[in-house]
């Protein structure tokens, strides 16, 4: 494997990891955030409002993330092929 190969190996891999760190991280503030946002007296179950409110902040939360991801995504990609992270 040459030097060019590793390091797209390796560019692609910071990536990976990175979308898989982001994911986590929705995850976490999507069930902070809407929950207390939702379901502000947590009792035995939830009422259709609440599930109705929790499907509605997902969802945001869910395209507003879609939007960054692919945004960041895109300028990393520009930058590979612009060749800013060689070595």
């Amino acid at each position: 494997m040459d030097s060019d190969s590793v390091k797209k190996a390796i560019i692609k891999q910071v990536i990976l990891e990175a979308n898989i760190q982001n994911s986590r991280h929705l995850v976490e503030k999507i069930n902070e955030n809407c929950f207390e946002k939702c379901i502000p007296k947590p009792s035995s179950s939830i009422t259709s409002g609440e599930k109705t409110c929790v499907t509605n902040c997902m969802e945001k939360y869910m395209a507003a993330w879609n939007h960054v991801n692919a945004t960041y995504m895109r300028r990393v990609q520009e930058e590979v092929n612009k060749g800013s992270f060689a070595t």
